[in-house]
């Protein structure tokens, strides 16, 4: 066979967007909120929220690593992320802790498809997510790991929780 790469504008694929949104609490890395950027808009997230402190979309670090992304996803930055998750608690959305808790399951074992709107909140690169918000999740979910470290990069680790979501939601096998 001869394997030949695809441009961007050879990949057929239908657009869409789903009811998931993305929390970010006290993400710092200029790459790291480019690359949520792109990550979301690659697995039609709606509309993600940082942390007022997160570097902004007009970052120029943030703009590299995002690729246009940050003018696509819809946006916004917010100083009170507690109220912001109660309000889409209110709205109806299930609040998903990405994070290793004492009673966080497995990613793997968790059944997405009967939760029809979804809020996945990921924490700061060092710290995770702050015990204020940990309090208001609905449930937390882990990414089981087999290495000693016992975590991963935000970006990878939420990259790999909307593959799982969009996974089971769309039945891609």
């Amino acid at each position: 066979m001869n394997h030949r790469q695809l441009k961007h504008i050879e990949v057929k694929k239908a657009v869409s967007k789903l009811p998931i949104y993305v929390v970010c609490d006290d993400i710092r890395s200029p790459e790291n909120a480019g690359m949520i950027f792109r990550i979301s808009e690659a697995f039609g997230v709606q509309k993600i929220y940082f942390s007022a402190n997160s570097p902004k979309s007009d970052n120029t670090r943030l703009k590299r690593s995002a690729r246009s992304t940050q003018q696509i996803v819809e946006h916004e930055y917010s100083d009170d992320l507690k109220n912001v998750l109660i309000t889409l608690k209110a709205e109806g959305f299930k609040l998903i802790g990405l994070e290793i808790t004492n009673t966080s399951k497995a990613l793997n074992e968790t059944d997405f498809t009967k939760m029809e709107k979804i809020v996945l909140v990921v924490g700061a690169e060092r710290t995770g997510i702050s015990p204020d918000l940990l309090k208001i999740t609905d449930e937390t979910v882990h990414i089981p790991i087999f290495g000693q470290n016992s975590s991963m990069n935000v970006v990878n680790a939420l990259a790999i929780a909307l593959y799982e979501i969009t996974k089971q939601k769309n039945d891609l096998g």
